[in-house]
């Protein structure tokens, strides 16, 4: 489910997302899109990677790659049930492939139930990156996230983060926008930096039935743009020089550099290839499906495939697909119309492709784009962008003052051209 960091115009810089246990999970997350890929398997599936794929893979992965480290996300599903003896053979293998100098990142995205202390101990001493799922509080996290039992897990996902700590190891915070978190922005928010995390990617969920209808766990566009706003109007004040919030880190990196750096927000796609247990190889982790498999990493080479006829036109069919309405859109360089995944509604002109997010990127952007140009002014100047925190302090200081010098019948500070009465003041005598 996590959003992977690529360059899409440089075909041998492809990320790959494998997954040792395909699709197969300990827990029964409402929102999941994964467990229903068991349909592309046989009902004697066993569901888990043979050595003889296992070296195949990393094999061609070393061999596509321009330089050190070679950086492998093991995915799900949930990894951390191939077991820890998994590992150990692809680490050994990873050694034994590796030109003289060259080192392997490895990551984990894990929902945390299943890691105990015998993992925790193998993680820092492999020093494998973690991307760890916690969905907010007690609340939001077990409103969706449970085992097969129906159990909560928020506990035992806080366990798992402890012990990490324990060993030094910060794991990134993967948080999915639902229709339970997205009711709760703030307190959702707040929950993961009191907790003291250093990077947080909020991960929208848009899920479909079977009859192409949005489900009831999904978040609403006009209710993803009001999360996203609600968290970076605090984001921006407070907490730049405290964490890291994914997203807000692209935008910036928008202004700054004229692109960002993950391939939901890329202008083109289709790095980021995903591969089952079996080696078969698919366009992206969103697109397993008959249509977009590849190949075989038994029988074909990755840098291969990922700069083949059809991956190419698959990755710019994302920016050559744009309706109209996002062709012409001011805040087009931010999103680049989204993940493909979610392209399936009709612009206002009835035109197919346009993201089911649409309205929400278009809030979070159109609001938040005066901020990221200002960080984008300071980072070029030598600045840190989280100066900008003392700006927005100061401006809020001399906002507040102009509002207490005012009248009751005087033009309202905020610049509607209405008396003060009869706009602001009323909501700010009824704040607490």
């Amino acid at each position: 489910m996590e959003t992977a960091r690529s360059n899409p115009s440089d075909a041998s810089s492809a990320v790959t997302i494998v997954k040792p246990v395909g699709p197969i999970c300990n827990l029964d997350c409402d929102y999941c899109y994964n467990l229903a890929k068991t349909e592309l398997f046989g009902s004697d599936e066993r569901y888990r990677m043979s050595d003889d794929v296992l070296r195949a893979y990393l094999t061609s992965a070393i061999a596509g790659s321009k330089a050190s480290p070679v950086h492998v996300v093991w995915h799900g599903g949930e990894p951390l049930l191939a077991g820890r003896p998994f590992y150990e053979r692809a680490f050994a293998i990873q050694a034994e492939l590796a030109p003289e100098g060259w080192t392997w990142l490895n990551s984990f995205q894990t929902n945390g139930t299943l890691l105990d202390d015998n993992w925790a101990d193998f993680i820092a001493a492999n020093h494998v990156a973690v991307g760890l799922s916690i969905d907010g509080g007690p609340a939001t996290h077990d409103a969706l996230r449970h085992d097969r039992r129906g159990r909560a897990t928020h506990h035992r996902v806080l366990d798992a983060l402890a012990r990490l700590r324990a060993r030094g190891v910060e794991p990134d915070i993967l948080c999915t926008v639902n229709a339970a978190t997205a009711a709760r922005p703030l307190e959702v928010y707040r929950y993961l930096r009191d907790l003291g995390v250093t990077w947080i990617q909020f991960i929208p969920i848009v899920a479909r039935d079977r009859d192409g209808v949005v489900t009831p766990e999904s978040v609403g566009p006009a209710e993803f743009g009001d999360f996203l706003i609600a968290i970076f109007d605090e984001w921006v004040r407070r907490d730049i020089n405290r964490l890291v919030v994914q997203g807000f880190l692209e935008g910036l990196f928008v202004t700054t550099n004229g692109r960002g750096t993950l391939c939901v927000s890329a202008e083109t796609c289709g790095q980021v290839l995903a591969i089952e247990h079996d080696g078969s190889v698919y366009a992206c982790d969103h697109f397993v499906d008959p249509e977009h498999r590849l190949g075989s990493v038994r029988t074909d080479d990755l840098l291969d495939l990922a700069s083949s006829p059809a991956q190419v036109a698959f990755g710019q069919a994302k920016r050559d697909a744009l309706p109209t309405q996002c062709q012409r859109c001011p805040v087009l360089s931010f999103c680049h119309g989204g993940c493909p995944k979610d392209r399936f509604t009709l612009s206002a002109d009835a035109e197919p492709g346009l993201n089911y997010l649409c309205e929400g990127f278009r809030r979070f952007y159109t609001h938040a784009r005066v901020n990221f140009e200002r960080m984008g002014e300071l980072v070029r100047s030598g600045a840190r962008p989280s100066s900008i925190m003392g700006e927005l302090a100061d401006d809020e200081a001399r906002r507040e003052r102009r509002f207490q010098l005012t009248g009751r019948n005087e033009p309202c500070p905020c610049g509607s051209g209405r008396k003060y009465k009869q706009c602001c003041l009323a909501n700010r005598q009824s704040r607490p």
